[in-house]
């Protein structure tokens, strides 16, 4: 028998990325628009998806994960349609939205593929669902809830932690316990960051998923900084931090990017391409453990976040220091940190 629901649809919200050449340059206008980032600069980041016949993996990641959410809905008795949406390329999330709308959609949970608390991964998609509100040509727009951030729940640090184990087993016995547990998130400007906990989540989630492995040895780095290096941003960045390793004579490390839930441009050119040459040029043996992807602790750690919101006396699973994240976000976390004009007033659960 079906789980009876207040909600008529799940929207998963993510960043897009292209899937051929010729969407390259127009994807990367959607994503710099508004900002003053020179040409040259636009073209350094086009030729990284050149290097991989312009295909950023992260569509049909998503797609992968939508299907396996259905299929673990479905086990469980819970009819709720899967909506797919973008920030920045197909299929956008102005179409998606009109979509469901034209579908009758009036009430839908929304999952961003972020886990963790930050303008760019939080805030701003909101905003986006603000602003395709406002685009929208035919019907009012349904009412969004956000599934929380989920850092620090058992199956998120579950589904890490496995990933990191068959990372470990690639390294001779004799070396792994020895081997350097190097964590990478992508790295925002600290004025950011210091309107976040970003940078507190992402260090409690290393804690926990190195106690599981029971690996000591571990560092929280960041990767795929960009904007003028006057402008201060987290760090130390995956580059540096695999240079003073070798300074210290280290021979192994395994690079998890707990920062991301699937691959990005930036984790199979900034880790797999980048960092891994630097390793070989350093003589370090670099083994990059996989994103959670489609774990199925992830999967189902979706399907427990849906349950708490269809079902509010459903347990807020949470393990460590931290308590279970709100599902409303407060109006003033996660400003972005830049100076300008007020942010767009957001319903708690917007749009």
């Amino acid at each position: 028998m079906p789980q009876s629901t207040p909600y008529d649809a799940l929207l998963l919200l993510s960043f897009g990325g292209p899937e051929g050449m010729d969407e390259v340059m127009p994807f990367l206008e959607n994503v710099l628009r508004g900002r003053n980032v020179p040409p040259a600069r636009m073209m350094e980041v086009a030729h990284h998806y050149e290097q991989f016949n312009g295909v950023s993996p992260i569509n049909a990641q998503n797609r992968a994960l939508i299907a396996a959410l259905a299929t673990e809905l479905a086990a469980h008795n819970i009819e709720l349609p899967i909506y797919f949406g973008n920030r920045n390329w197909h299929p956008l999330l102005t179409d998606t939205m009109q979509q469901m709308v034209d579908d009758g959609v009036q009430r839908a949970l929304t999952f961003f593929t972020s886990i963790y608390s930050s303008y760019s991964g939080c805030r701003q998609y909101r905003e986006n669902l603000y602003g395709a509100a406002q685009s929208l040509t035919r019907g009012p727009a349904p009412h969004f809830d956000k599934i929380r951030m989920a850092y620090n729940h058992p199956l998120f640090i579950e589904a890490n932690a496995d990933r990191i184990q068959d990372a470990l087993a690639q390294i001779p016995p004799a070396r792994r316990n020895a081997a350097q547990l190097v964590f990478t998130a992508h790295s925002i400007p600290i004025a950011m960051a210091q309107n976040c906990q970003y940078v507190e989540q992402l260090m409690e989630t290393g804690r926990l998923v190195a106690e599981v492995v029971k690996h000591p040895h571990w560092q929280l780095v960041y990767q795929s900084r960009s904007g003028p290096p006057t402008v201060p941003w987290l760090e130390p960045d995956i580059c540096d931090h695999l240079q003073a390793l070798h300074e210290q004579g280290i021979q192994d490390v395994v690079i998890a990017p707990i920062g991301f839930i699937s691959d990005h441009m930036e984790v199979i050119f900034d880790l797999d391409t980048e960092a891994r040459q630097l390793c070989d040029a350093l003589g370090i043996n670099m083994v990059r453990a996989a994103t959670v992807g489609t774990h199925p602790a992830f999967v189902q750690m979706l399907r427990e976040l849906i349950v708490e919101r269809i079902n509010p006396h459903a347990e807020r699973r949470a393990i460590g220091r931290l308590p279970a994240s709100h599902d409303l976000c407060p109006a003033d976390c996660c400003l972005s940190g830049r100076p300008g004009p007020a942010q767009p007033a957001l319903a708690q659960q917007a749009p």
